[in-house]
């Protein structure tokens, strides 16, 4: 190959590497599927997040799927495409599971047979155990995994998550950390701290508040992210609050209420002070109950002496960060 030849392929080579590293941005591209939890199985916790500027999206939980996805292509987020299950085919790329219960499992579930092949779920060992004997079970369903009850199509693969160790799913630009929750002590939920260079968002499945689980989970969640909200890095965190201040602990079942929000989120202002007010709020897994939605989010606006940044996402409505 000639010198000039040589150079020309060096430069070619260089310009596509720094036009895809380019590709990838700053911040977050989040389409809610589905944001209440309970009864309206149209509308259970399901969340796509990629980086700005990546193709494919994580799926964060996946309650529903199908419903989720067809709000969202009227808005032609995946334009040319509308038919949601060739959809979830080309742009979800992995599910990111917090639990085994239904409403953050049935989309994924009832939707597996039109998927595509090969897809990750992501998930600590006791919530993979959950999947396997109750949800892609052959007493259930098709086992469409790749480990438990035969017959076994083997279309989704496991993937052990340890917890605080970080993992990569390149093809959404974003990079994820599990943290153990619980809810309704000893079942254990999943919190995903998810990065895309130095930008960060968290989500966190179900959880109960630490006094009423006699747990010190969400503490030292808050421990390892307080750096991040000082330093202007966490964009955004998604918490549920299931219920009204009228339920009482005991009823609560591994669940947040506007009091109790308030209560965790004043002991993460003792950390970090009004740098939390930088944060979006994003309230999640309202149940929909009569009158309960709008009860609950007067509770929430009534308790927020803090000043915090709260929204409460819409399905299908894109996020942007």
């Amino acid at each position: 190959m000639k010198t000039s030849t040589l150079i020309l392929f060096i430069i070619a080579l260089l310009t596509c590497n720094i036009s895809n590293s380019q590709s990838i941005q700053k911040g977050f591209t989040i389409i809610p599927l589905g944001v209440k939890g309970g009864l309206d199985e149209s509308n259970l916790s399901a969340y796509l997040v990629k980086a700005n500027g990546a193709e494919q999206y994580i799926c964060l939980d996946a309650g529903t799927i199908y419903a989720g996805l067809e709000k969202a292509a009227i808005s032609n987020y995946f334009s040319p495409l509308q038919n949601a299950t060739e959809i979830q085919q080309k742009f979800i790329n992995s599910y990111f599971i917090s639990h085994g219960h239904l409403d953050h499992t049935a989309g994924l579930v009832m939707n597996s047979p039109g998927d595509g092949f090969k897809k990750n779920i992501y998930a600590i060992p006791s919530v993979i155990d959950v999947l396997k004997s109750s949800q892609f079970s052959s007493k259930s369903w098709s086992n469409f995994a790749n480990e438990g009850d035969k017959p076994i199509i083997g279309k989704y693969q496991y993937q052990y998550l340890v917890p605080e160790k970080e993992i990569e799913v390149s093809a959404a630009g974003v990079s994820v950390t599990p943290f153990v929750l619980s809810h309704v002590k000893p079942y254990e939920s999943t919190a995903f701290l998810v990065r895309n260079h130095s930008d960060y968002l968290l989500y966190l499945g179900d959880t109960g508040p630490d006094e009423v689980e006699q747990s010190n989970q969400l503490s030292n969640l808050w421990k390892y992210i307080a750096p991040l909200i000082q330093q202007k890095q966490l964009k955004s965190i998604f918490i549920e609050v299931s219920f009204s201040n009228k339920v009482a602990d005991g009823s609560l079942y591994g669940h947040l209420t506007p009091n109790w929000l308030m209560k965790e989120m004043n002991k993460l202002h003792q950390l970090v002070g009004d740098h939390l007010k930088e944060v979006s709020i994003m309230v999640t897994h309202i149940k929909p109950c009569e009158n309960c939605e709008t009860t609950i989010k007067d509770e929430i606006l009534k308790a927020n002496t803090l000043g915090l940044n709260l929204y409460f996402p819409k399905q299908g409505k894109l996020i942007q960060q």
